[in-house]
């Protein structure tokens, strides 16, 4: 399956109602130079056109199924069962790698790691609906390892987990809606530490606007707390306390003066924290 000079890339990408934009997602990883990848999808029982499109391209997925499914994790579970690859990462129907050369150079840096590294990740780019990149996330291990058992700081989409950290730790808590990829992270870095790819952009992931994410605030500050507790944190810190001031402070807006002036009040804080601002992009 896979030998230490060219390892096998399994990706992982789960789907539900996503005809709009599979087909660039499955474009990236199809033109990707890197040969040896292997491309699963796990749809939700789509009844968009996405079961046609999955047909359609079936010459470039290893495997794919549409049945219903209980959420993300469980159809990330259903795609680990079928991936053969060293190292598995995972895209959504949304996402897309930047470039075409990225697994390569990605599987360039993976061949040098050693065993008891068992997760790789990159930077990802934010970008709009038109494509427009607004700005990039993520930072050196370095720089986040102390703030990650406070709140996930991995930019998750493209990182690249070795398969033995599922042979040991198991699948993703399918009980977690939105920070199960953050759990089983928090039970890896307890004795491990990660890899920072730099000068790679990895993928880009569409962001429409702060008003796409509000219902999911209160739902991440709940099951970040969770799964910190999980694993003996049981004290908030400074870092997390932080994050979720901002979420409920971002909510708070959005209710009272609505999407047009929080985007406003978001740019001007950026902006004085010396940071690009980018709402006015979205």
């Amino acid at each position: 399956m896979s030998n230490h000079f060219t390892p096998l890339i399994s990706i992982i990408v789960a789907v539900f109602n996503g005809a709009k934009t599979l087909q660039q997602c499955i474009n990236s990883i199809a033109f990707q130079t890197y040969p040896h990848k292997e491309l699963i999808i796990i749809d939700n029982s789509s009844k968009d056109g996405t079961v046609d499109l999955l047909n359609a391209n079936s010459g470039q997925i290893n495997y794919w199924i549409s049945e219903p499914d209980s959420g993300i994790f469980n159809a990330w579970n259903k795609g680990l069962a079928k991936a053969k690859g060293e190292w598995i990462c995972f895209l959504g129907a949304d996402d897309y790698f930047w470039n075409t050369r990225v697994l390569e150079k990605i599987s360039e840096q993976l061949e040098k790691l050693p065993p008891n590294i068992r997760v790789a990740y990159g930077q990802i780019m934010i970008v709009n609906e038109c494509g427009e990149g607004l700005y990039r996330m993520g930072e050196s291990w370095q720089k986040i390892k102390k703030h990650f058992h406070h709140l996930m700081s991995i930019p998750h989409i493209g990182t690249m987990h070795r398969r033995s950290l599922f042979d040991e730790y198991g699948k993703y808590d399918e009980s977690f809606r939105i920070a199960g990829d953050y759990e089983l992270l928090l039970r890896e870095f307890k004795a491990n530490d990660a890899f920072f790819i730099q000068d790679v952009i990895v993928a880009a992931m569409r962001d429409g606007g702060v008003s796409s994410v509000a219902a999911n605030y209160l739902q991440v500050v709940r099951e970040n707390r969770l799964a910190l507790e999980m694993h003996g944190h049981y004290l908030p810190r400074w870092f997390w306390l932080k994050a979720t001031a901002k979420s409920y402070i971002k909510l708070m807006l959005l209710v009272i003066v609505g999407k047009r002036l929080t985007e406003k009040a978001l740019n001007s804080y950026r902006h004085i924290i010396g940071l690009p601002t980018f709402w006015h992009r979205v």
